[in-house]
């Protein structure tokens, strides 16, 4: 969900081949120095590299033997029985070093195939503090692709479940910053056991406003991760600090409501937001990567952008709620077809209004070549603030509307393309459009650090009308009426699916408001908005 992050995927990959292939190759040199080869002395053949998975004997000899060095603190040793030897030395190392970690005991569990279980005591020693460590993790052996011999192949939850990136590495000592005592709106206490989502959101937190809040560090052992703007990660507490107290915007009654809705789509994260002020009410994640996605993600938002694309229309002058927007079966814009979902009704009578309702993608991709194209650009910048620099308290990424020219344009107006958000832009998206005021985002109040927020001029009274109109319907009687039943007072939605290369079904998306509470979410490869995303949004809007 990241920007860049298949570039991210592709380096890492790049990275373990060259350590495989540095390691492979230096074995089979040696295969033909040992063996002197068809040429070499003797006349002697090379030596038959193994092939297939490993035997039960050899899932049991190399497992052992990586154990053993693990537990003697022979790093080098121990990395050299893995597949990745350059990266499995360092965090190793580290193990015993950085992190402090003595008198490992490991002891295996029941083998199933080539996968061997395993549970680890140890005793973690800092400045005159001790305390004991226990977890259970897994490894799992490999045939060296080179060499053919059984390895152990490398991940760091093997050393630890916490860890999940190649270069994040273990730590002991005084803590980064000082811990907090994060409350609510209303001051409840919020924590990372009762709300499980909000454990990296507490981190960063804790890393930026520790200090301010007025803490002392304690002493603990924790995940030191590679990526920037990431706070380290507590997995021990040798030495309780002094907790400073820090208010947020949340409220715990959302925020349950969040963490309970995202649980039941895998791949799923959620944001609400206050409309008249900005503040965050809930940020919840149901991600296996512990990321969060609802401040962090870039992906294309799909037909949820309809709210800007609308917007744009209307702001140029190209039509009105009640104008018209034709919805043909297909449109052709710089000769890309667009076509809609299965099963939608041609309607070349349609006003804009009916074509948002229904989610008609070619009635918009029609306009792609009466906009400009930085049209949806200055739309999305100048109206609802996408793309300035948000100082919500914690690190977010603002959503991205480049300028597009060509298919593109068109791609954007559906929320395809270049185009990039995730729940927090849309959730802010949806809060400009019903109050015509851009609010940036806030987690904690500005007044705590004195941050200036980004600034951006808004809507028009009648455009907030019309927006707030094509929302309404869309909820009481379009593509949103089915997950908003039972909603009352004032409503509206938008939703939207987002097709993304390789994943089977489309990216779920779904935004809607309830009186003064916007939220949308997000659920990878969730197929269309109501599939998921939408039963996540109204769930969080009946508590708000």
């Amino acid at each position: 969900m990241r920007k860049g992050a298949k570039a991210a995927i592709v380096g890492s990959v790049f990275a373990v081949m060259v350590g495989g292939a540095g390691y492979g190759a230096y074995n089979v040199v040696n295969a033909l120095s040992d063996t002197g080869g068809s040429g070499g002395p003797g006349g002697a053949e090379p030596v038959a590299v193994k092939s297939g998975p490993p035997s039960d004997s050899e899932v049991k000899d190399t497992s052992a033997a990586f154990f053993a060095a693990w537990e003697k603190g022979q790093a080098a040793t121990a990395a050299g029985l893995t597949n990745n030897a350059a990266k499995a030395g360092p965090l190793l190392t580290s193990y015993g070093q950085a992190a402090h970690i003595t008198g490992v005991k490991i002891t295996p569990g029941e083998r199933a195939g080539d996968s061997v279980p395993f549970a680890v005591k140890a005793t973690v020693t800092y400045d005159g503090k001790s305390k004991p460590l226990a977890y259970r993790s897994r490894l799992t052996v490999v045939r060296g692709v080179t060499t053919g011999k059984a390895l152990v192949d490398w991940q760091p939850s093997v050393v630890h479940p916490a860890l999940r990136n190649m270069d994040d590495t273990l730590v002991t000592g005084g803590s980064s910053a000082p811990s907090i005592e994060a409350v609510d709106r209303d001051g409840k206490v919020l924590t990372k056991e009762k709300y499980p989502s909000l454990g990296p959101v507490l981190d960063q937190l804790r890393t930026k406003y520790g200090a301010k809040a007025g803490g002392t560090p304690g002493i603990e052992l924790a995940i030191r991760h590679a990526a920037p703007d990431t706070a380290d990660t507590p997995l021990l507490t040798l030495a309780e600090g002094k907790a400073g107290r820090l208010p947020t915007t949340l409220s715990a009654s959302v925020q349950a409501a969040a963490e309970k809705a995202v649980k039941k789509y895998p791949q799923s994260s959620v944001v609400a937001v206050k409309p008249s002020t900005g503040e965050v009410l809930a940020v919840a994640n149901n991600r296996t990567d512990g990321w969060n996605a609802a401040f962090l993600g870039e992906v294309a938002p799909g037909s949820t952008m309809k709210i800007v694309s609308a917007a744009t229309l209307i702001d140029n002058g190209l039509t009105t709620a009640n104008g018209p927007a034709p919805c043909p079966s297909s449109a052709v814009s710089e000769s890309q077809t667009f076509k809609n979902i299965t099963g939608m009704n041609a309607d070349e009578g349609a006003t804009l209004s009916k074509s948002f309702a229904v989610s008609c993608n070619t009635a918009f991709v029609k306009f792609a070549d009466s906009v400009k194209d930085d049209s949806l650009t200055n739309e999305a910048r100048d109206r609802f603030g996408i793309g300035l620099d948000w100082q919500t308290g914690i690190p977010s990424f603002d959503g991205s509307v480049p300028v597009s020219a060509g298919p593109d344009t068109a791609a954007g107006l559906i929320g395809q393309g270049k185009v990039q958000m995730n729940p927090l832009n849309m959730a802010s998206v949806t809060a400009t459009a019903i109050t015509g005021a851009f609010r940036q985002p806030v987690i904690v109040p500005l007044s705590l650090d004195g941050r200036d927020p980004a600034h951006a001029k808004g809507l028009s009274q009648s455009t907030v009308q019309q927006l707030r109109s094509m929302m309404n319907r869309t909820a009481t009687s379009g593509t949103a009426a089915q997950v908003m039943a039972g909603l009352s007072g004032r409503i509206g939605a938008k939703t939207g699916s987002a097709e993304v290369d390789g994943q089977a079904r489309s990216d779920s998306w779904f935004t809607g408001y309830r009186g003064d509470v916007a939220a949308a979410a997000m659920t990878q490869d969730g197929g269309h908005g109501i599939d998921a995303s939408g039963p996540i949004v109204a769930e969080v809007l009946r508590a708000g």
